[in-house]
């Protein structure tokens, strides 16, 4: 019976650690987030800091399966590399792209930011 109470714990802290990354997000975060909310960018819903198995997303698109990542200096050692590709290709098996920016391209960059965002957002070409 602990067992089953374990995973909720862990999952009450995740979505509680998002709810304040939600309240303090880096100025890189801020600034994409003020042109993809609102369904700004092609009509697509974003979620920002989105609990996602046991990690957070820092914007997902549902309708898209689409994990943007905005990335600081701290992305660039081998280790926290090894991780990124590791949750990357985790959620790649559950069919979720995700997608890498660092916060110099989101401060200084932002309309190809979001041109190559909008690459991602096209219909599946499969029949439902």
């Amino acid at each position: 019976m602990e067992r089953n109470k374990s995973p909720r714990v862990s999952s009450n802290r995740l979505y509680q650690f998002a709810r304040e990354n939600r309240k303090n997000p880096t100025e890189a975060e801020n600034a994409l987030w003020q042109r993809l909310r609102n369904r700004q960018l092609k009509g697509s819903k974003f979620r920002r800091q989105h609990p996602m198995d046991d990690f957070i997303a820092d914007f997902y698109c549902m309708e898209y399966k689409l994990i943007i990542e905005v990335d600081g200096g701290y992305h660039l050692s081998k280790s926290q590399r090894e991780y990124d590709q590791s949750r990357s290709l985790k959620l790649e098996n559950l069919g979720i792209k995700t997608i890498r920016f660092t916060n110099e391209q989101v401060l200084q960059e932002i309309d190809m930011v979001l041109d190559e965002i909008a690459k991602h957002l096209i219909p599946d070409p499969s029949p439902q």
